[in-house]
């Protein structure tokens, strides 16, 4: 069943990359009882070498180094008493605006508030711009008064939290253990290709295309891992199945602000996983165009993964209108295979 329920999904992915909106794409299904399927068509790379994609292929995962990584790392911790998500991060991050330890707003701010994207942060900074040293421009996050905002999507919350990791294990993020076939540096092999970037004047293949963590040393909280599709199917499943311990699931279901729980989103009307899923949907995207979704109303999880910036992100791709149209695709399908319930 879960053979056709992918041939039938796979089908508005396959037509973006016959009409050449994408380089290339692959789809991973998965159920909470381990059954899967996944398909692949087209270009791992254009440029500077045609390569075709396999499902042997690693993508830079990018924003969903937040929900796969990050997220899972601090829920981690908070169930084994390390921190309380309520807390401030100044619990694992004393000399966050050291200098100003009386008033800096900053350091009001807790572990709950940047899972949930509920702080005045903005939403991206060019770290990169300010230096070369990974040290270096560490501290300048954590000193820095960050301009203030209404409560947006900010890749700041998770470089925080990926610090405070850091402080808390005394280990740098490449060395928590994050399941199969997912890594923050990829192995020697079949990498797909981003952005041929101005900046450091080659196209980014088996290196970080987020331009922050690069600089970070290739591991932040935001950006920097990297998986096959077979390593991103594993994480959901261990969402579904049961293995994930029932606080860490209460935290990637509960709603905290707005429609986003702790680290993810729910679904809401018009988001980017389709129409047609459960309510009890969540779901992530990263910019190079990579997303995962999982319906726990239908135990059911799928991840779609291309490589839409390359060999630029500036063009127009309809990425927004693929991923929806795949979710409603998966759906369809899936309730068209399945009994009645």
């Amino acid at each position: 069943m879960i053979e056709e329920i992918a041939d039938r999904a796979f089908a508005p992915a396959r037509a973006a990359v016959r009409l050449g909106a994408i380089p290339g794409a692959a789809l991973g299904i998965v159920a909470a009882d381990g059954s899967r399927a996944t398909r692949c068509a087209g270009m791992a790379a254009l440029v500077p070498e045609p390569e075709s994609l396999s499902e042997e292929h690693w993508f830079d995962l990018a924003s969903l180094s937040k929900v796969i990584a990050t997220t899972t790392m601090i829920l981690t911790l908070a169930e084994q008493g390390r921190i309380d998500l309520d807390r401030p991060l100044t619990d694992a991050i004393p000399d966050l605006r050291q200098y100003d330890v009386a008033n800096a707003a900053e350091r009001r701010i807790t572990f709950r508030d940047c899972l949930a994207h509920r702080t005045f942060l903005p939403a991206v900074e060019p770290v990169y711009t300010y230096g070369a040293d990974p040290a270096r421009l560490r501290a300048f996050v954590l000193q820095r008064e960050w301009r203030r905002g209404p409560p947006v999507y900010s890749d700041i919350n998770f470089i925080l939290l990926g610090i405070a990791i850091e402080r808390l294990t005394g280990r740098p993020l490449t060395e928590w253990p994050l399941g199969p076939d997912l890594r923050y540096a990829p192995p020697p092999g079949p990498a797909v290709a981003t952005e041929a970037c101005t900046w450091r004047g080659r196209v980014m293949k088996g290196e970080v295309h987020d331009e922050n963590a690069w600089a970070l040393g290739g591991a932040a909280g935001h950006a920097g891992l990297f998986g096959t599709i077979a390593g991103v199917l594993g994480f959901a499943r261990g969402l579904l199945d049961g293995t994930r311990s029932p606080a860490t699931l209460a935290a990637v279901r509960t709603l905290v602000h707005q429609h986003r729980t702790c680290g993810w989103e729910r679904r809401f009307n018009g988001w980017h996983g389709g129409d047609t899923c459960s309510s009890e949907t969540i779901g992530h995207t990263g910019f190079t165009g990579t997303g995962l979704w999982i319906d726990f109303d239908r135990d059911l999880a799928w991840t779609l993964l291309t490589n839409r910036v390359h060999p630029t992100r500036h063009r127009e791709t309809g990425i927004a209108d693929l991923r929806r149209a795949t979710g409603d695709a998966v759906i369809a399908a899936w309730d068209a295979n399945s009994p009645p319930r």
